[in-house]
């Protein structure tokens, strides 16, 4: 394959799921809605049939567009081969999501690409490959997924958040985090409306710390230039889905949720790479964030990349495409 059709290929990748977000944000009634937003139910934690294994970055990001897009309730996720090999049957006409599987290959180039999930500056190979909703499948019977009471997941928020070690101080009418003081600022939790809108802010929050210098030492005004604020805005919002569907929790929209989507939705518009930057950079601070907890694996099933998923390889599946 040719460096021009490799390019085109990866192109190709990039554009098809940044279109499926921006037409995900532009199809809210009345009001735009970014699919990072959830209910906390399964169908905000994406899971591959085969491994049980949660989906990444990117890829998590790109079901749940689908999963907002075509009203699916459930997060169980598999290649139309594994449906089979269960005894399932995608059913005619259904509609697949894409999904790109990311694997690491020898190179002497060092710059980083947009798109990969461990967040670091290794070059990366992309395979996008097609999976289905078990909502469009028929013979499938899953196991009941019991949910923990709110209580107990409300517990977990608090511990989780402790974990982290930043300073948090509670007071005032605003929610900010003050890099000069490495410390996140919130109003009382009775000023929200429900527990979920308190936790999303404060994770929020905590994403803002995380991407300080002597944390993961995030800096996006390389890469977006002006648009850098929006573009870290984004990051944490993802990031803040993410942690909260670990937790079951729901994750609603802040007040300024419509200024920022505004000005992102301009950034993924003239650049398809945008979105897999913010979602690389929102992963990364995610297993950051699961790494400061005491025992990572007491709680929460650890996520995988793809590449770990599919390893044993899926008949049919696209060449592999090189990405820079």
């Amino acid at each position: 394959m040719s460096a021009r059709i490799q390019s085109g290929a990866r192109a190709d990748v990039y554009t098809r799921i940044t279109e499926e977000i921006i037409a995900a944000i532009d199809q809210g009634t009345g009001e735009w809605r970014a699919p990072w937003f959830h209910d906390g139910t399964s169908s905000a934690s994406p899971t591959n049939l085969v491994s049980g294994k949660r989906y990444r970055g990117i890829n998590t990001l790109a079901l749940w567009v689908s999963a907002m897009t075509f009203g699916y309730d459930d997060g169980l996720w598999g290649t139309y081969r594994q449906w089979q090999d269960v005894g399932a049957q995608v059913r005619k006409g259904e509609r697949s999501s894409t999904v790109v599987l990311w694997k690491p290959t020898q190179s002497s180039d060092s710059e980083a690409d947009a798109g990969e999930e461990a967040g670091g500056h290794r070059r990366m190979i992309a395979r996008a490959f097609s999976v289905f909703n078990v909502a469009q499948v028929d013979g499938y019977a899953r196991a009941p997924v019991e949910a923990l009471p709110e209580s107990q997941r409300l517990e977990h928020a608090d511990a989780f958040i402790a974990n982290l070690g930043i300073k948090t101080e509670f007071g005032g009418g605003e929610a900010f985090y003050r890099p000069s003081q490495d410390t996140v600022f919130m109003p009382e939790f009775a000023s929200f409306c429900d527990p979920a809108s308190f936790y999303g802010v404060w994770l929020h929050e905590m994403g803002h710390a995380s991407g300080a210098k002597h944390r993961l030492d995030r800096d996006l005004s390389g890469r977006f230039g002006c648009e850098a604020y929006a573009a870290e805005e984004c990051c944490v919002e993802i990031l803040a889905g993410l942690v909260l569907a670990d937790l079951g929790i729901a994750h609603h929209p802040r007040p300024e949720h419509a200024a920022y989507i505004a000005s992102w939705l301009k950034v993924l518009k003239q650049d398809p790479r945008a979105i897999f930057t913010a979602a690389s950079k929102a992963q990364q601070a995610a297993d950051w964030m699961h790494g400061k907890q005491p025992d990572p694996d007491s709680d929460f099933q650890p996520s995988i990349g793809l590449a770990q998923v599919m390893d044993a390889g899926q008949p049919g599946l696209p060449a592999l495409i090189a990405a820079a």
